[in-house]
C-alpha cells in the first residue's frame, strides 16, 4: 500500500477472534495508510452501540466509522473522503466505550 492511501474497510466488526490481535492489526493498518475510513452496516440501528469485542477493539483506530448500509450513507462518504477531520459517529461511539 503506497504512503496516503484512504483505505475503506467495510465490516460489521463483530469479529471473535482475539480482540487484542486484532487491535494490534488495526493499529498496523492505520498507520500505514493516510486515512482509515470504517464503513459498517449496523450503524442503520439508531440505538447502535459497541457491544461487540471486535467493535471495540477497531474503533479506536479508525480516522471515521461510518454507516455503510445504503445509497444515501455510500454518498455521504464522498464527504468523508473530501474533509481529513470528518470522523463520522467514531466521537460518539468512543465516549460510549469509556461510560
Amino acid at each position: 500500500m503506497g504512503q496516503g492511501a484512504v483505505v475503506l474497510l467495510i465490516t460489521d466488526g463483530l469479529d471473535r477472534d482475539d480482540p487484542d490481535r486484532l487491535a494490534h492489526e488495526m493499529e498496523r493498518l492505520h498507520l500505514s495508510a493516510r486515512r482509515l475510513i470504517w464503513l459498517n452496516p449496523l450503524l442503520r440501528w439508531d440505538g447502535f452501540a459497541p457491544r461487540a469485542q471486535g467493535i471495540r477493539a477497531m474503533l479506536p483506530h479508525v480516522d471515521s466509522f461510518r454507516a455503510g448500509h445504503s445509497i444515501a450513507a455510500i454518498e455521504d462518504l464522498a464527504l468523508a473522503i473530501s474533509q481529513p477531520s470528518d470522523t463520522g459517529e467514531k466521537v460518539r461511539l468512543m465516549a460510549a466505550l469509556s461510560g
